[in-house]
């Protein structure tokens, strides 16, 4: 009943995806906040699907960030995206660079003005990482980055790559951490997804101004903590 379940969420998540992104196509040329609001509502769509299909329900702890913000999420699966597409006012990812060239959700993406890093780039990239996202926070947009770069397995050692000191000392602004279970319940490899609660905690925010030692080892500290906890429910 697993599989059976899971297949069928599968099927009407891929089916309705490429409905969505054809249907909303006239809404690239309109003003970017349309797309923002086109996105969510997706995202609303397959936090539901997931719910009748599969049992899975998402719950939202903590204080969601509004208005300009730079928060450092925990990256175990696909879902993390879209349900920060569905819970942030004005959310503005950053990407790995091959993100924009996807047909469909490149397209959304671009438009929708995310943030796109080439993750071969070294210090020039980083250079542009911190003029776009300084660029996005004039919009008072929430500045989302995955701290490792990529998804990990729950139980994986972490490892936390240089992006997110970039921003914390460059744009001087509190870290807003965010701890989840979601790859307890959609697993990074493989299709079955497994019934429950999927949490995304937003933790107790980082202030500017520490050392970036300091910096990473608290950031990593409180992500990874939570995720110990919230990977038992």
């Amino acid at each position: 009943m697993l599989i059976l379940r899971s297949v069928v969420f599968t099927i009407l998540f891929y089916g309705w995806s490429t409905i969505v992104s054809l249907g909303m196509t006239p809404l690239l040329l309109a003003p970017r906040r349309w797309c923002v609001v086109a996105m969510a509502f997706w995202a609303r769509t397959v936090i539901w699907l997931l719910r009748v299909c599969c049992d899975v329900r998402v719950e939202i702890r903590g204080e969601v960030p509004e208005g300009a913000a730079l928060i450092a999420a925990k990256h175990q699966c696909a879902f993390d995206v879209f349900a920060e597409f569905a819970c942030l006012p004005d959310s503005c990812f950053v990407a790995k660079q091959e993100l924009r060239w996807l047909p469909g959700f490149g397209w959304w993406a671009w438009k929708a003005g995310m943030v796109f890093v080439d993750r071969s780039g070294g210090s020039t990239a980083l250079k542009k990482l911190v003029r776009d996202a300084q660029d996005r926070l004039k919009d008072a947009r929430q500045i989302l980055i995955f701290p490792e770069g990529t998804r990990t397995l729950p139980a994986a050692a972490p490892d936390y790559k240089p992006g997110v000191a970039a921003l914390y000392r460059e744009l001087q602004m509190p870290v807003c951490p965010v701890a989840t279970n979601s790859g307890v319940h959609w697993p990074r490899k493989g299709f079955v997804i497994r019934p429950g609660t999927i949490v995304f905690e937003y933790l107790e925010p980082i202030p500017p101004g520490l050392k970036r030692a300091e910096f990473m080892r608290l950031l990593q500290d409180r992500i990874e903590t939570a995720g110990a906890r919230l990977a038992t429910l």
